[in-house]
């Protein structure tokens, strides 16, 4: 039976470490937002380990020199920039004189819209453009000024964020092999083979899941430009090129691309705009619960029922970000969890 001493020493043992992990758990939360641009960064980082390597790799001619692995960090990222500013220069004139042709047709569009809620009824007496702007609903800030400056501080953090995560993934690739010879250190010798082993699948799952992101995108920007031309809207190509870029966000970004061909569509006719929103539902239907699944699964080897919990969960717990982290973050666990069980299938083979 233990004695006083040592019952109280117990105790005061439980008590610091519950107190630690408190105060561990209350500093991560705390530091959500740091770790989460941290993490995002790693996920970047090991999805493009494998094109670095590519790009880096000696020649079969020995009396060439291998490519330093910043200038193979920097190529990528160079082609990432002139991708996005051909994006641009693509999508933005349309876009600006699409919004201008819609702009100027605005009190016509609002015109017709009062004289079809009149004739059924629904509204009583005509008002000008001026008074239902300023009738409406101001939002929660109250006042336009707050709402500017909110966007803005929004937008300057958004680019914070971006640049920080370009930095910290380069350096992340750049020390990717220094650092984890150091933390393989502290792992016993006897699991250090499985720790490598597990890091190696986490890699190529991570890399599977940015090249499906690849592939989804290509899959609906064709079927968007193809279903668009057929309906014959304006710059269908440069809806395409959005619904592509949006596909990268889980849930928001196919809605993005079909608000954005509604909008264009409208601005031709009401009719137009009605078959666009149409067909962008249905094209939403399949790839939501058909081609990210099973693209998924395919790639990266994540059934489609944990895609789908996973969206779900990621969803829930922490929004956008969340679906966005979500199928990396299962394709994760699957190579933890899967390693967990052939170590004790491994061991209790052994012991039997």
């Amino acid at each position: 039976m233990p004695s006083d001493r040592e019952f109280t020493h117990r105790l005061i043992q439980t008590v610091a470490t519950v107190a630690g992990v408190a105060i561990l758990l209350a500093l991560l939360w705390a530091a959500r937002d740091a770790l989460l641009l941290v993490y995002v960064s790693a996920l970047i980082a090991m999805g493009f380990s494998p094109l670095v390597r590519l790009i880096e790799q000696p020649s079969p001619d020995a009396r060439k020199r291998r490519v330093p692995r910043w200038f193979a960090i920097l190529v990528i990222y160079a082609a990432i920039m002139a991708g996005a500013v051909l994006v641009g220069l693509l999508v933005i004139p349309p876009l600006v004189a699409q919004g201008s042709a819609l702009w100027a047709k605005i009190p016509t569009e609002f015109n017709q819209l009062q004289t079809f809620l009149i004739k059924y009824k629904l509204m009583t007496h005509r008002v000008t453009l001026e008074e239902a702007v300023q009738n409406a609903p101001s939002g929660a800030g109250g006042n336009a000024v707050g709402t500017v400056f909110l966007a803005i501080s929004s937008l300057i953090g958004g680019l914070f964020g971006l640049i920080t995560i370009l930095i910290l993934t380069f350096y992340l690739l750049i020390e990717a092999g220094t650092m984890f010879d150091y933390l393989v250190r502290f792992v016993p010798l006897g699991r250090r083979g499985d720790v490598v082993t597990v890091a190696r699948q986490a890699v190529l799952k991570v890399s599977a899941w940015l090249r499906a992101q690849f592939i989804l995108a290509g899959v609906m920007g064709t079927f968007s430009a193809l279903g668009l031309w057929l309906m014959d809207v304006p710059y269908f190509y440069v809806i395409a090129l959005v619904a592509a870029i949006g596909e990268t966000i889980p849930i928001v970004g196919p809605v993005i691309g079909g608000i954005t061909a509604v909008a264009v569509a409208i601005s031709v006719s009401p009719q137009l705009a009605v078959m666009v929103g149409a067909y962008f539902l249905v094209l939403h239907q399949l790839e939501a619960n058909i081609l990210v699944p099973k693209i998924m699964e395919r790639s990266v080897g994540v059934s489609p029922v944990a895609v789908l919990v996973a969206l779900l969960i990621g969803g829930a717990l922490m929004g956008l970000a969340g679906a966005i982290l979500a199928i990396p973050t299962a394709a994760l666990l699957s190579v933890i969890i899967e390693e967990i069980a052939t170590g004790q299938e491994t061991r209790a083979q052994r012991i039997t």
